[in-house]
């Protein structure tokens, strides 16, 4: 296996300068360096093809033996310093202090056809940020990362990637519900890749240090290496460099609202500095179109990060790093612009997405008034979000009346579709069906539009589930077959049209389906 590796954050930005692995605040650097916990019985489970591919890797090469050494960290590639990262963040709203790479190891970096990727191991043993865990990963989050990150590039959301996902042999203890009640459980390794794990956190702890010495030597590399389109360093170019992590943050929240994504944590330490979805901890998909819906035991009772918010989490946590980079530029003004137009931005954004969902090109000033209407009725009784949409574009504007029926499979349950209910249904198509006819489109021509923003599968939480408990058991199969499925998501694959359903009513309030903690 021969790697055209490329370190530069490791090489260009400063060090700690403690060596040993010891919990500790670290001052004056960016990150430390740190050896890989070394596995028991390593075993690899699954690999991604393309991003084999992206770094010139073949199949052969991730079968063999140095493949698996040193993604599962038994051994260090010749020639790299692994290393973790000094980060700080607001953790639910608080501000938290140092965070850090607590169980997250960069190997090095890759430069392959003019991308460059960070390498990481999630789940490779303590580092100085560690505080009191352990630093590693279990297989249950280790599965739902590597399907998840995947699965959300194939569905067009920007996203980390992931290469491979490994058993190590050990057991991991965990308290999945954080309820009293611990348990051993297989230890898994993910490769996650990037081309920067920056987060808005790691300017954060600079500024909150009052380091802006340190604070402007990493902003200068962010944009040197990761928006070097922006020209060299000046205050006018930090104003763009802000004002761009906020349209790319704007973008990746309008995805996610696109195909009911809820990330679940949306803390400062996991915003990407380049809008990509990133640390899969909590996350699900609605189910039942629900605003007020969070994955996340730890925000059960006041849902800072449920469905409806993740705009305005986006926002805060924007306003956040604005604050971090203030000392570089020293003035409010444009800052509170930047951070205005975003508020603009997304109400524009936004109707277009849905637009785009309804399969709606030309612009009518009624359209947010039938959006919002439309989500009146989605609340109204218990409705699958993805089967809704995807089933909607079989709708023909010369039948109103079968619109209901067209998206009837999406209920949980007719029961509680009342007749009152129903006729605010058949008031919708009537209205959907009049628009319509403001199009060119054809009746196919639209569906095939539609179909390609609204997806036909997702991964459920209970679809993750099910691969967790076979895994459990010995068969990862399951993991493939849902690895396959997820990489063309907008296609009908008939063979698979077991996975296009709505939850099962056992997943409901199973630990894993319905709400997951952080250890997820």
């Amino acid at each position: 296996m021969k790697l055209q590796v490329n370190d530069i954050f490791n090489k260009e930005l400063p060090a700690d300068a403690v060596t040993d692995n010891s919990r500790r605040q670290v001052e004056h650097a960016c990150f430390s360096f740190v050896t890989p916990k070394q596995t028991a019985y390593p075993e690899m489970l699954h690999v991604s093809p393309e991003m084999l591919e992206q770094f010139g890797l073949s199949e052969a090469d991730s079968k063999s033996e140095s493949f698996l050494n040193v993604f599962t960290g038994n051994t260090v590639y010749p020639g790299t310093k692994p290393y973790a990262m000094c980060y700080g963040g607001h953790q639910f709203g608080n501000w938290a202090g140092q965070l850090g790479d607590g169980r997250a190891i960069n190997l090095f970096e890759v430069n392959h056809n003019n991308n460059q990727w960070v390498l990481q191991l999630k789940g490779a043993g303590e580092t100085p940020y560690s505080r009191t865990a352990d630093g590693l990963a279990v297989l249950r989050s280790s599965i739902r990362e590597y399907l998840c990150s995947e699965a959300m590039h194939h569905l067009g959301v920007p996203t980390t990637r992931a290469l491979s996902l490994a058993l190590t042999g050990d057991m991991v203890l965990r308290d999945v519900m954080y309820n009293g009640n611990p348990a051993y459980e297989k230890g898994a390794l993910v490769c996650r890749v990037s081309p920067s794990f920056l987060r808005f956190g790691n300017y954060e702890i600079f500024a909150a240090r009052q380091d802006v010495s340190l604070l402007k030597t990493l902003v200068d590399f962010t944009i040197k290496h990761h928006f070097p389109h922006l020209g060299q360093p000046s205050k006018d170019t930090y104003l763009k460099f802000f004002n761009e992590v906020t349209q790319r943050t704007l973008r990746m929240i309008i995805h996610w609202q696109r195909v009911g994504f809820v990330h679940g944590v949306m803390n400062t330490d996991n915003m990407s500095i380049l809008g990509l979805t990133i640390d899969y901890g909590p996350y699900g998909w609605l189910e039942g179109f629900d605003y007020g819906w969070t994955p996340n035991t730890t925000d059960r009772q006041h849902k800072r990060y449920r469905y409806g918010n993740q705009p305005n989490i986006g926002l805060w946590n924007l306003y956040k790093l604005a604050n971090a980079l203030y000392p570089l530029i020293e003035e409010v003004e444009p800052l509170e612009a930047i951070l205005d137009a975003f508020k603009v931005n997304f109400e524009t954004e936004s109707l277009t997405m849905m637009r785009n969902k309804l399969g709606l090109q030309m612009d009518d000033v009624f359209d947010a008034s039938l959006i919002q209407q439309l989500e009146d009725c989605l609340l109204l009784a218990e409705t699958d979000m993805t089967i809704f949409f995807r089933n909607l574009a079989k709708f023909e504007k010369e039948d109103a009346s079968a619109g209901f029926n067209i998206i009837k499979d999406a209920f949980y349950n007719m029961e509680t579709v009342s007749e009152d209910i129903k006729q605010k249904w058949n008031d919708w198509f009537a209205r959907y069906a009049s628009r319509l006819e403001l199009e060119t489109l054809s009746n196919s021509e639209r569906k095939k539009h539609m179909n390609l923003v609204n997806p036909k599968y997702v991964l459920r939480n209970y679809m993750a589930q099910l691969a967790i408990d076979e895994a459990d058991k010995g068969n990862y199969s399951l993991i493939d077959e849902l690895f396959q499925l997820l990489k063309q998501p907008y296609s009908e694959q008939p063979e698979n049209e077991k996975w296009f359903a709505k939850r099962p009513e056992w997943a409901r309030n199973k630990v894993g389906c319905s709400m997951l903690s952080c250890s997820s």
